[in-house]
């Protein structure tokens, strides 16, 4: 059994697998921005099984390095990490937000809060190796525009999300050929099309899925070995963006990446 991390584990797709996962006998480390919420989640998988909770907000990125610093501390077992935690496109019409460290929020927490986060638990997965990351993407995928990386021009919540899954994807599998030998494999996937969650709510649209649909998926690549580099509509492996597996893209990603963490 494995000890695997889950963020945005207090509601939604996060939340249904944080249960899947500890009553098939894993440790789950459920991750939440709300101590209030976190503790109570953490109470209700305990009387299913072992779990413990870690709060830090991805919308700071210094948080989101002490979550990784605190989780590699507690749990050197650890040896999944799923990157589930993400903003939606917001409500229709909103205006353009910005992370504590004044990064476009969908950007900040969908993206650079994963890149993150996982450099942060990457020794500790190394160690338990064979080891596991799932990032939770979307089919919703869009280019960035490397002259505006955090979208200050022509703003809707909509396209900042899908650019941000668009870069999660790439990174996916520039990170994999960088773990080609290292036994930590890395595959992104879309959940399902449009979930019953708060995000989808939010965005004024109609939810096509439950997040039980959503979850196979997630517990697959969690759970199973499926080789590394791949994206996942649900279980099915398919096809990301196309730009995502441009060789060239993605150097341009890894630099802007490297600018924006450096701020």
């Amino acid at each position: 059994m494995s000890t695997i991390l889950i963020t945005g584990a207090t509601s939604g797709l996060g939340r249904y697998v944080a249960f899947e996962l500890v009553r098939s006998g894993h440790v789950v480390l459920a991750h939440g921005r709300d101590r209030n919420r976190t503790e109570r989640l953490v109470a209700e998988l305990r009387t299913e099984g072992e779990a413990e909770g870690f709060v830090a907000d991805l919308a700071r990125l210094a948080e989101v390095r002490e979550l990784g610093a605190r989780v590699a501390e507690a749990r050197p077992d650890l040896d999944v990490l799923i990157n589930n935690a993400g903003v939606g496109g917001g409500t229709p019409g909103s205006g353009r937000e910005l992370s504590a460290d004044g990064h476009e929020l969908r950007l900040a927490v969908n993206y650079l809060a994963p890149v993150v986060l996982t450099r942060s638990l990457l020794p500790v997965l190394r160690s338990n190796a064979p080891a596991r990351i799932v990032n939770v993407g979307s089919a919703g995928q869009e280019p960035l525009d490397f002259t505006d990386p955090e979208l200050s021009r022509g703003y809707t919540g909509m396209a900042a999300y899908c650019r941000s899954k668009f870069a999660l994807a790439a990174h996916t599998f520039t990170l994999a050929e960088e773990l080609a030998d290292s036994e930590v494999s890395v595959n992104v996937l879309h959940p399902a099309t449009f979930m019953d969650t708060a995000m989808v709510r939010e965005s004024g649209i109609a939810p096509w899925n439950s997040v039980a649909d959503g979850a196979p998926g997630v517990l697959a690549l969690a759970t199973q070995d499926v080789g590394s580099g791949g994206y996942y509509d649900g279980t099915r492996r398919a096809r990301a963006h196309e730009e995502t597996y441009d060789p060239q893209v993605r150097k341009r990603l890894a630099a802007v990446t490297e600018q924006l963490l450096t701020v």
